[in-house]
């Protein structure tokens, strides 16, 4: 993209507005703002101007003022609830200490555009500035009511300037979800970011959502907000606030009626499990751990790939019984090992020992198999817990459960 040609027509930037939707209201409740240049008559985006390291930060900032200008200006027509989304990288924002920016939104507060309504999205991940000055000019700005969103977190490595910055806003980009490869890694981090988020009162906005199964996600895993061409593309004008209302409560319907199912089968699960394991355990419990094991193998050979026992501080009272290539056989060097350290493993057995049943968990990866597995846990006694773990393979053939 040629800089200069961009500079010397500047009547043919403008911005365009892509549409940020809520889950709670199924409505309209934030516009991004996006950067576009005609040439020739064609409508191309400038986000590759603005992301090349090689033209000066002095050109890409005329650019900006210009877009935030013809944005903002737009947006004195919007109703007053809804928040105005504009992008900068670490490097622009610095410039002049952050001050031309703010009397720029400054100046648009005097003609009636309040300050609470921008959601600064901001990326650091290439800033080699001080990040101690970058996060002091972040919160002088939230003094002013302006709100900050915080882009590209998929990673892990992200956590840290997650808890640093208590954004307001964590945006989740679904582009990742395209890949399988990445698929069961995407859902953990962003297991780990939503727990986070709740933490430290961040909302999170998913990105980039091209596909119905997509959203279906977004919703899933805690999306309060979405954005991305499912919904609608970026546009040179704004679109009625509840134009998407119905198709979404449809989705959402949707979207309910399936995870209700879910929830109703792994619910039928437990209490298969549960009459099954209580039966079982009346039967054999004089039989001694191994003779229990074998007892239960007999019945859930084609369920269960590992079985053992725990008492209620998490210290492990029998082998191992293992389900290996050439049949069950027992690993008797877990005796004794200590798993309280587990997530949930406390609280569940209080929850065992309390109401008197089993506890089928979430899906997980087993440590050692690296497998999708689920766990059924038992009360046998007052202090004995029997924990057998669900293999993939009946998972996948019990879909329902995945």
């Amino acid at each position: 993209m040629d800089a200069l040609e961009i500079l010397s027509d500047l009547e043919n930037c403008f911005p365009y507005f892509q549409p940020i939707f809520s889950a709670d209201e199924q409505l309209v409740i934030a516009y991004e703002v996006l950067g576009r240049y005609q040439s020739e008559g064609t409508v191309i985006s400038l986000g590759p101007f603005f992301q090349d390291d090689q033209i000066p930060d002095e050109y890409k900032l005329e650019v900006d003022f210009l877009l935030v200008n013809k944005a903002l200006e737009k947006a004195l027509e919007l109703d007053e609830d809804i928040s105005i989304c504009l992008n900068r990288n670490a490097e622009l924002l610095m410039y002049g200490n952050g001050e031309p920016f703010l009397q720029q939104l400054l100046e648009f507060e005097k003609k009636g555009l309040s300050l609470n309504r921008i959601v600064l999205e901001i990326s650091d991940r290439h800033y080699d500035g001080d990040l101690d000055q970058f996060d002091h000019l972040l919160q002088y700005y939230r003094t002013y009511g302006i709100k900050i969103a915080l882009s590209s977190i998929v990673k892990a490595s992200h956590f840290e300037r997650i808890a640093e910055l208590e954004p307001d806003i964590l945006k989740i980009n679904l582009e990742a979800l395209k890949s399988t490869a990445t698929g069961m890694n995407f859902n953990d981090v962003l297991f780990t970011i939503s727990l986070l988020a709740r933490k430290i009162g961040s909302t999170l906005l998913f990105e980039n959502i091209e596909m119905s199964y997509q959203l279906q996600f977004a919703w899933k895993n805690g999306g309060r907000y979405y954005q991305g061409f499912y919904l609608h593309p970026p546009a040179g004008e704004f679109v009625p606030r509840d134009f998407l209302r119905h198709r979404l409560k449809e989705k959402f319907h949707d979207f309910i009626s399936y995870e209700k199912r879910k929830l109703e089968a792994l619910y039928l699960t437990a209490e298969f499990f549960q009459a099954k394991i209580h039966d079982l355990v009346l039967k054999n419990k004089k039989l001694g751990y191994e003779g229990l094991f074998q007892a239960i193998v007999k019945e859930m050979d084609q369920v269960a790939f590992r079985m053992y026992i725990c008492d209620e501080d998490g210290f492990q009272k029998s082998s191992n019984f293992f389900k290996g290539a050439e049949g069950w056989f027992l690993q008797e060097e877990y005796k004794d090992k200590n798993w309280s350290w587990r997530p949930y493993f406390l609280e569940n057995i209080i929850k065992m020992r309390n109401e008197r049943k089993g506890i089928l968990s979430d899906l997980y990866s087993d440590i050692e198999t690296g497998e999708t597995i689920r766990t059924f846990s038992f009360p046998m006694n007052g202090n004995e817990y029997l924990f057998i773990d669900i293999s993939y393979h009946y998972l996948f053939e019990h879909d329902q459960l995945l």
